[in-house]
């Protein structure tokens, strides 16, 4: 009687296991990569800041992985169209229906100034202010700073006018 030929049962479960596993694999990285696409999250970071004569100045640097919008600022908790601000980042004006967008990896030179003081609070050298950037996605990003040279007053460091300026 011929003998028949094949593989042992071992080897076929084997065979069967690591097919399975790599197939496992295979799908695991897929999945990864498709959820990726629909996770994607905004991180702004300001890496920079400092004052002189002509402002306060931000570096940001957007380093999620989706579109970041810039919609407010705030200063001290009060939104910079309420006292007297003026925000900017390479030479884009935000306004109420002008965000400043930032692209993955993007990042921007801003600058913040004031036309006079603002009122609720004194924005001369020695002071120190909260600046949070608001973006669509309805995250805050503050960072604070104690100025040195800026003076809403006009009179930049040292400057004796505007020193008794605004105290409220």
């Amino acid at each position: 009687m011929p003998r028949r030929k094949g593989i042992s049962p071992v080897i076929a479960t084997v065979i069967i296991v690591a097919v399975t596993i790599a197939v496992a694999i295979a799908v695991a990285f897929w999945m990864t990569g498709i959820v990726g696409l629909f996770t994607g999250f905004e991180q702004l970071q300001i890496t920079a800041i400092y004052d002189d004569q002509g402002g306060i100045h931000l570096t940001v640097r957007n380093t999620g992985t989706s579109t970041a919008a810039i919609t407010d600022v705030f200063v001290n908790n009060h939104p910079i169209n309420q006292v007297n601000g003026q925000f900017q980042c390479d030479n884009i004006q935000l306004g109420q229906d002008n965000p400043i967008t930032l692209s993955p990896g993007q990042q921007v030179n801003c600058v913040l100034a004031f036309n006079g003081q603002p009122g609720h609070f004194t924005v001369e050298p020695g002071v120190s202010l909260e600046i949070k950037l608001h973006t669509a996605g309805g995250k805050d990003y503050p960072k604070l700073i104690v100025l040195q040279a800026y003076n809403a007053a006009g009179g930049g460091a040292g400057g004796g006018a505007g020193g008794g300026a605004g105290g409220g």
